[in-house]
């Protein structure tokens, strides 16, 4: 029986997820020309979408078998402007300018936290397991100060002038140390969960939609701000707790 002969990929295939990557990083450019222009919900949705853009380019490459080691740090490198500098440009300019010194502090240490988060990655991605991140991500980081810009408008006028700018420094403080930190985050890259319950996890999808579909500038944050909050409360009580049984297993067995 002859064998089929493998038909040579065009060499324009490619330069397809690269493509996806750059045009995440012309979003990142898209919205801190916004933010000069102080357009700061354009410069949070051009967030979004490049955020968008970073989903894509790995699923294009995976699609098309063109992944390479070239596209892992090209995809590195746009993820540090969209999701580093862009998100700090915008946060300063919007609220952390008036604190001086520490909120320019405060932006710089999320682009610096953010580009050891990604070198972290890069270098422990081989060896650690892909169904948590070590660490917030910075995608996710990014996300969150962008939602938190469209979600401002739902906060009462006198409340927003006295605690949304604290609130967004301290919010940038914490983002910054939770993405070098050791906390455990869902990667939602193994689908053990939807593969058993098929029905209920599709429903369960399709009302997440519905919902955020109905109003997204206000659930786009508390979504985001729920993911930020799952990462510490599954690492202290359920890694915990199953690491302290492993302990009483161990030592149950020794003695």
């Amino acid at each position: 029986m002859a064998k089929e002969k493998r038909i040579p990929k065009h060499k324009g295939v490619y330069i397809l997820p690269n493509l996806v990557t750059i045009s995440s990083l012309f979003c990142g450019f898209l919205a801190m020309n916004w933010v000069v222009d102080g357009q700061y919900e354009l410069s949070a949705v051009a967030i979004l979408v490049s955020c968008l853009f970073d989903g894509l380019d790995g699923k294009v490459a995976r699609l098309t078998g063109t992944s390479s080691e070239f596209g892992v740090q090209l995809d590195s490198l746009a993820d540090v402007v969209a999701f580093g500098v862009t998100p700090a440009f915008m946060v300063y300019h919007w609220q952390l300018q008036q604190f001086g010194r520490l909120g320019m502090l405060a932006a710089f240490l999320l682009i610096a936290c953010g580009a050891l988060r990604l070198a972290r990655f890069n270098v422990q991605a081989a060896t650690t397991s892909k169904a948590h991140f070590i660490g917030l991500p910075i995608p996710a980081a990014g996300c969150t100060l962008a939602t938190l810009v469209l979600f401002a408008p739902f906060i009462p006028v006198n409340i927003a002038q006295v605690v949304l700018p604290m609130f967004t420094l301290v919010l940038v403080y914490c983002l910054s140390f939770l993405m070098v930190s050791s906390v455990r985050y869902n990667s939602f890259k193994e689908f053990g969960m939807f593969k058993a319950h098929p029905f209920s996890s599709m429903v369960t999808v399709i009302v997440l939609c519905a919902m955020v579909a109905s109003q997204p500038k206000f659930l786009g944050f508390i979504i985001f701000a729920g993911y930020l909050v799952s990462g510490p409360i599954y690492t202290v009580f359920f890694l915990s707790r199953r690491s302290s049984k492993l302990l009483g297993k161990s030592s149950k067995e020794l003695s």
